[in-house]
């Protein structure tokens, strides 16, 4: 138990609806607590603040809301750094708030996923902290991987692996032996090997559980066990094969008996709680491995998020996904944007690509337009569909923040993932005037850039067209539309080069990504447009960059 006030257990399902396999088909919201909302006045946000929103998040028409990481951590990579498990970071609160978020959100019928970080700890953490001082051979140093180097004094790292922010996977200490961190420095892996990292994480389930959470979502799902013997990749390019290739510290199969064990804890508790994992694969088949029965029950589609928009990639990989995970029974899931990625208001715009920087208004306009057609198609593909904070809004990416603003520890590496995280992190508008756009009383941790507020919650609410009112019908249709949500296929239909054409039962969605208006026949009334379509004959006239949503009712 940590040092903070602990709360009275809560239970999940005390006024959340009680659907069953509510995750098959459910909405879920990302929520990164530090750019939400700010309850105190301090520029960073918290969980008072997220709790104080939760209104807004029931009347998007979400069904969960998964938070990004508010344990106790030196924030070396914000929050992914834990030092301590059972215990709230100051800077976002303590656990009774966390408790009264979670029974506010049970109350509004919303459920409260959270995140869990079990590849590595922070180096602040107890157990790293003692397995230093206790030196060479002592029984803490199993709990994670400390190493002697190579070389005639072990000044080599142990071996060749390359951190996923860049530079060597491996850190010395003082008495010459050296600790794996896949990621920071800050960030040491733990040794799954060793049955009491086991034993800790179950009891760190059960506690939050206890608390109420209807969920995890794992970080680094794919990481915790590595290759017996911890191999040299052999000179490989690391960086180009990750997620194209099975590497010895990601994606091994022997991560999957963890996640057994795990299951074993989430049904002794009644509410369907679910896991969710980050597991970045080189295939979705390799994916359905983790959603096998006994297993996890969503796992991130980060195939489908990092697909352009283009009408061949698309259908190729939602076959693949809807193929992959029918075997095993578990629901796809669909994701354009996390706080990892370029948000796809910004990743659509041209040139096509990850990390695009739009730069004139051509492009933003370009890049809005296909993020609004790329939002109805995902949320009509069978399955469950993430939501990103800010997205529902247009957000881009904030692309020109100053070197000395910058947070995300990739950026200072040089190296690993593009270092640019940040602009996807900036805390968002609620406002169009006021302190932070009324993030909250005193600023925000991430400059917002001039004219945020014409893009906030305040500027879009009721007016038609904005992409706030879209999202919000979007959810409300897919929520009454009896064809929409779970389910396994589509029917494709013959539809003119660039151009998407399903049908599932007496719902139809058509999409063109093409730069073109193509005709289509008019598949029946009209439930949602992204962009303005225009009817006459039986047929209609998409613009380009525009999706649909019919029903043949």
């Amino acid at each position: 138990m940590s040092q903070q006030q602990s709360a009275a257990p809560a239970t999940a399902t005390t006024t959340v609806a009680r659907r069953r396999d509510w995750w098959r088909d459910a909405v879920i919201y990302q929520v990164y607590p530090r750019s939400f909302a700010d309850s105190n006045g301090d520029g960073m946000g918290d969980l008072e603040g997220v709790r104080s929103r939760l209104p807004y998040l029931r009347d998007l028409g979400v069904d969960a809301v998964w938070l990004s990481p508010f344990y106790a951590s030196p924030q070396a990579d914000a929050g992914y750094d834990v030092a301590d498990y059972r215990a709230v970071d100051p800077m976002f609160g303590n656990l009774l708030d966390a408790d009264a978020l979670i029974r506010d959100a049970h109350e509004l019928s919303l459920r409260i996923i959270v995140d869990l970080v079990p590849n590595h700890s922070s180096d602040q953490h107890e157990w790293f902290k003692r397995a230093l001082a206790e030196g060479p051979g002592s029984p803490l140093r199993e709990r994670y991987h400390f190493r002697p180097g190579k070389g005639a004094n072990g000044e080599l790292p142990p071996n060749d692996w390359e951190s996923i922010f860049g530079g060597p996977a491996w850190t010395r200490v003082a008495d010459g032996e050296w600790y794996l961190h896949l990621f920071a420095p800050e960030q040491p892996d733990f040794n799954w090997e060793h049955p009491a990292v086991g034993d800790e994480f179950r009891s760190i389930l059960r506690f939050w559980l206890d608390m109420g959470v209807d969920g995890f979502r794992i970080d680094v799902a794919h990481g915790l066990v590595k290759a017996e013997g911890l191999p040299d990749l052999g000179g490989a390019d690391q960086l180009k094969l990750l997620g194209n290739d099975v590497m010895p510290f990601f994606d091994q199969d022997g991560v999957h008996e963890v996640y057994r064990q795990w299951r074993h804890v989430l049904d002794e508790y009644a509410g369907e709680r679910i896991f969710v994992a980050e597991a970045w694969t080189p295939t979705v088949e390799r994916t359905a491995n983790y959603v096998r029965p006994d297993e996890l029950h969503q796992a991130f589609n980060f195939q489908y998020l990092s697909t352009d928009w283009d009408a061949k990639e698309l259908r190729t990989v939602i076959d693949r996904t809807l193929e992959a995970m029918r075997p095993v029974g578990a629901p796809a899931t669909w994701v354009l944007s996390n706080h990892d990625v370029t948000r796809h208001a910004t990743r659509f715009a041209n040139p096509p690509g990850l990390g695009t920087q739009i730069r004139t208004a051509g492009d933003r306009e370009l890049g809005l337009r296909r993020a609004r057609a790329a939002t109805l198609l995902m949320l009509a593909l069978p399955g469950s569909a993430y939501i990103y904070q800010g997205e529902e809004l247009g957000l881009p990416d904030v692309v020109d923040l100053p070197d000395e603003v910058r947070q995300d520890p990739a950026y200072f590496r040089g190296a690993g993932q593009d270092g640019f995280r940040d602009g996807c992190r900036v805390p968002i508008p609620w406002t169009r005037e006021g302190s932070s756009y009324g993030f909250g009383g005193g600023g925000s941790w991430l400059p917002q850039p001039a004219g945020w507020g014409e893009l906030s919650i305040e500027a879009q609410t009721g007016v038609a067209g904005s992409t706030l009112e879209l999202y919000r019908t979007a959810l409300r249709v897919r929520r009454t539309q009896s064809d929409l949500g779970a389910g396994e296929a589509v029917e494709w239909l013959r539809a003119p080069e660039g151009v998407l054409a399903f049908r599932r039962g007496e719902f139809v969605c058509v999409a063109n990504t093409s730069g073109e208006s193509v005709t289509t026949p008019a598949y029946g009334r009209v439930l949602l447009t992204s962009g303005e379509v225009t009817e006459a004959g039986g047929e209609a006239k998409l613009p380009a960059d525009t999706t649909v949503w019919w029903t043949t009712a």
